[in-house]
């Protein structure tokens, strides 16, 4: 696959999301902002000075969700942030990571409460929870090391969710209720560690390996199904797009390799991926 070069110069890249034009939006670390790439190659700051945003949503009624201190929908229009969910009774959010969307309308994001960055840092448990539409937050599960990328099967009974340290990518099955249940690990990546991921329209799973220089793609079933690599050592994330969704974005950082820097890097999938619906908040 031919690999392109959309723009580099960053820190570290999260979170893309591409909208109906082909605007590609993302987070950089680096300059604690929310950005947006158009077409042109010309790329816009529409949020400054947020920090920790690891993911990003569209919203059903325009506007932007981002994490972070907290969850959050940003509207161009009048550039108002409006906050939306931050505390969970009993439970410690120091702040919100990434995030999907299923097709209620609902907001899965997974909390983190340390920097996982720092290896000296201690590793605090952070949770996962759902935020549908009105408000209401539900805890769906717990105990994760660094809670990162999300995403559903195609017939949305089964929610995978990367957690980084024990390189494991869990599945979870949707119940009629949407709560998860049977908690299990799908795959593991056979380097580094698991960040973000999204899913195909044949049910695999793609998942961004940090420290790999890759993207590797599971099988439903969590076999390795192929190893694409890519050049940077901190693949970050990925997002399908494009009006046949085949058009594949990744993203880095520069954590490891200071000199390439955090780059938004494009090529060409030949099996389309699943579009994330839009939250109805």
């Amino acid at each position: 696959m031919q690999i392109q070069t959309l723009a580099s110069g960053f820190g570290l890249i999260e979170g893309p999301r591409v909208d109906e034009q082909g605007r590609l939006y993302f987070t950089d670390h680096a300059t604690d902002s929310v950005c947006r790439r158009n077409p042109d190659g010309r790329i816009e700051t529409l949020v400054a000075g947020r920090k920790s945003v690891g993911g990003l949503a569209f919203c059903e009624n325009g506007g932007l969700l981002m994490s972070g201190p907290s969850l959050a929908r940003w509207d161009e229009t009048s550039g108002a942030i409006q906050e939306i969910f931050s505390k969970y009774p009993g439970r410690t959010i120091n702040s919100l990571n990434d995030m999907t969307v299923d097709a209620q309308g609902s907001v899965y994001v997974g909390s983190m409460n340390y920097n996982a960055l720092d290896r000296d840092a201690k590793p605090v448990p952070g949770d996962l929870y759902r935020v549908d539409p009105g408000g209401a937050v539900t805890l769906v599960g717990e105990g994760y090391q660094v809670s990162n990328g999300l995403g559903f099967s195609p017939d949305g009974k089964v929610l995978y969710h990367a957690d980084s340290p024990p390189k494991t990518i869990w599945a979870y099955d949707v119940a009629v209720d949407r709560t998860l249940r049977n908690r299990r690990v799908f795959a593991k990546v056979p380097e580094g560690y698991p960040d973000g991921l999204a899913v195909d329209a044949e049910g695999g799973v793609w998942v961004a390996a940090i420290f790999a220089y890759e993207l590797v793609r599971f099988k439903p079933d969590g076999t390795v199904e192929r190893r694409l690599k890519i050049p940077s050592r901190m693949v970050v994330s990925l997002v399908f797009g494009g009006t046949d969704m085949c058009d594949l974005y990744v993203v880095t950082g520069d954590n490891v390799d200071r000199a390439l820097k955090g780059t938004i890097f494009k090529l060409r999938s030949d099996i389309p991926g699943l579009p994330v619906p839009r939250a109805k908040l």
